[in-house]
């Protein structure tokens, strides 16, 4: 039985669940088809024929792939065959087409009659369709190919979003909150720019309006685009009155976004033409003043010049009827904005670890004595919470001194507060000189110090605090002041079982160094000797 089980297994028929899994079900529905009407031919006012070469089609299949299209239909024509599809709306178009509207067809061998496209005026002068033809496997591999990088610039714009979101709950700063904003606008106009808006079914209301749309999401990101790149060179910081009047001009361009929704065609056209016109020479604008401010060495324009440089390049290339533009316009214009965005957030970053510096700051500032730079009674009572938690642990020993300047009032009243600043500052150098970790000293207030011993205990942790004792006069001569002198009385105290906190444990210390000081000062005096109830 032993040896038949594996050749068993083997020859047994493969089960659901455990060897495989089948998902979704049978369906009786048939392939969407969508026929070109009559009313759709007449929106399609541009016309091309793709001739068949001189010796006619060779009878293999041609796939024809129309991308570039904006806004409206598009009928790919050929013999019987024939599709109308929207780039916003997937389900209208070829599925093996995903970045453009394409179908294949196969022309019989010697057929001359060329391949039809139609299209809809486009909106902007040089925004034109692009027509490729050839074997299907390599066009649609193209058509892949342009729809991940169209759908690569989304996800990176999306992610940059979902960063600066968490920037925001965890700084409270509303400038990541308004960059959470900016990229959410910019993956809605990628979306609506690329026709991902329709894919795989329309998930933005867009319908047949989206010239429309187009435009205004142009009005309302071209002028947000500028102003984020005025913050980025600093013009606000060079001319501070803008930040008066600017975000009011930037909402003002904004507005009219709302306008392009119900305004004619033909002026759409001329909106559309006149922003682009003024974004290019607001671009102009912040590459000039970058260059200025790297004059005067302000490192931080290289951002801002980094992020426009790309929207200048392809007003350039615009300028030139640039093929290589013309065919990629869709995935330059997605490549420039998540370029600024990469770079924005990048700027953004900088701002966080700025934000973590000073709150960093102002944290050891609340934790830190002015004076003498120890740890102060705050943060000196954590550590010792945390030593005593860690001895619990079975971490070691732990044992505390509780040290007090002897007589200090007089040294104050005798040689001034200044020079009892200066025996404070000694003390606490000479004390934290003498420990392992620099945080085990505190100034508990006045001229009182708490030293930590962790994993020291019994006659080492006396021993240590005596040399620490000789140590602080030593210091004390060391200032070199006509009749002064320093001296320490410190109680020590090991922790044990019954310190239940921190306040117990400093009790008995506190309680060993006034028994210290009414024996005479300068000494250590241990806890177990004062359990007497004396404090």
């Amino acid at each position: 039985m032993l040896l038949c089980a594996w050749p068993c297994l083997a020859l047994a028929s493969p089960q659901v669940g455990r060897d495989y899994l089948v998902t979704g079900a049978p369906t009786s529905e048939q392939a969407p088809q969508r026929h070109c009407t009559t009313a759709m031919q007449a929106e399609l006012t541009e016309r091309v024929e793709i001739p068949a070469p001189p010796e006619g089609w060779s009878g293999a299949p041609q796939a024809v792939n129309v991308f570039n299209i904006f806004a409206g239909e598009v009928r790919v024509h050929h013999g019987d065959r024939e599709i109308c599809g929207r780039m916003h709306d997937a389900r209208t178009r070829d599925s093996r087409f995903r970045a453009g509207v394409g179908m294949v067809v196969v022309p019989p061998a010697g057929n001359h009659e060329p391949i039809q496209v139609a299209w809809a005026t486009p909106l902007k002068p040089g925004w034109i369709p692009t027509v490729r033809i050839g074997a299907p496997s390599p066009v649609q591999q193209f058509d892949t190919a342009r729809l991940l990088v169209r759908t690569s610039c989304l996800a990176i714009a999306i992610a940059l979003a979902f960063m600066a979101l968490m920037g925001f709950l965890s700084t409270r700063d509303r400038v990541f909150l308004g960059y959470t904003l900016l990229c959410t606008l910019m993956v809605l106009g990628q979306a609506v720019l690329s026709g991902l808006s329709g894919y795989p079914e329309p998930w933005l209301p867009i319908g047949e309006q989206e010239s429309r749309w187009l435009v205004a999401f142009s009005c309302l990101g071209l002028p947000v685009l500028l102003y984020v790149m005025w913050l980025l060179v600093g013009g606000a910081r060079t001319w501070p009155t803008t930040e008066r009047w600017l975000p009011w001009l930037t909402a003002a361009i904004c507005a009219t976004a709302l306008a392009a929704l119900w305004l004619p065609l033909g002026t759409l056209s001329r909106l559309a033409v006149g922003m682009d016109a003024v974004f290019a020479l607001g671009c102009t604008a912040i590459l000039v003043l970058g260059l200025a401010s790297l004059r005067r060495r302000r490192a931080d324009a290289l951002a801002a010049i980094a992020a426009v440089l790309p929207f200048l390049a392809m007003t350039v290339m615009d300028m030139a009827d640039n093929r290589l533009l013309i065919e990629y316009r869709v995935e330059a214009i997605q490549f420039s904005i998540t370029w600024f965005l990469t770079v924005s957030a990048y700027v953004l970053n900088l701002r966080l670890g700025h934000l973590r510096r000073q709150r960093d700051e102002m944290r050891a500032l609340a934790d830190t004595d002015e004076l003498t730079g120890l740890p102060n009674r705050r943060a000196g009572l954590k550590r010792l919470e945390q030593h005593m938690a860690d001895a619990r642990n079975g971490a070691g020993a732990l044992s505390v001194g509780f040290l007090d300047i002897d007589l200090f009032k007089r040294i104050n009243d005798v040689h001034g507060h200044a020079v009892g600043d200066r025996v404070l500052v000694a003390v606490a150098g000479t004390l934290t000189a003498a420990v392992r970790t620099p945080a085990d000293v505190i100034r508990m207030g006045g001229e009182e110090f708490l030293v930590l011993l962790p994993g020291v205990g019994g006659d080492a942790a006396r021993a240590r605090l005596e040399q620490m004792r000789v140590q602080v006069s030593a210091a004390g001569e060391g200032l070199a002041i006509a009749g002064l002198t320093v001296t320490a009385s410190i109680g020590l105290a090991a922790f044990t079982a019954d310190d239940t906190d921190a306040a117990s444990l400093l009790r008995r210390a506190d309680a060993a160094m006034y028994r210290a000081k009414r024996a005479g000062r300068d000494q250590v005096v241990e806890a177990e000797a004062a359990l007497d109830g004396n404090t």
